[in-house]
């Protein structure tokens, strides 16, 4: 039986919602901070690299500007039961005019501590792209 470890983080980004939603949302845009390489398969999957590895990932979920969820195709029986998946939720602060990004990150990575540097490498990478660096 495989135990997969729920890796949930927010994230402030100076930025509107609109102009983060197609970096979750496109295979273009989660090429551009979140991967080596991010391709379009067919029937909605995505083929996510990370250390020229090839991971497939299906988007289940969608809401324009607000959610994305992709489910990694398993890699064997136990995975199929319980599939690793990432979620991407926006959410728009009205009073400081902020997006929050909340990561939820379901996999085999179980140690906390390199997930959380793991992520903060990666959101720092989107700020840049976005231009919400916060130290401009």
């Amino acid at each position: 039986m495989s135990s997969k470890y729920k890796y949930t983080a927010e994230y402030e980004i100076n930025a509107s919602v609109k102009m983060i939603y197609p970096y979750l949302s496109t295979a273009n845009g989660l090429a551009e901070w979140f991967a080596e390489e991010v391709k379009m398969l067919k029937d909605k999957t995505l083929d996510i690299v990370w250390d020229g590895e090839s991971h497939p990932a299906r988007l289940v979920s969608a809401r324009t500007n607000s959610h994305v969820k992709y489910v990694f195709s398993p890699l064997n029986q136990a995975d199929e039961e319980d599939p690793s998946f990432l979620e991407f939720k926006l959410v728009h602060s009205e009073m400081t005019d902020t997006a929050f990004l909340k990561v939820i990150d379901y996999s085999e990575m179980d140690n906390e501590k390199d997930l959380r540097e793991l992520w903060e490498n990666l959101i720092f990478s989107l700020r840049e792209l976005l231009g919400a660096g916060g130290n401009e």
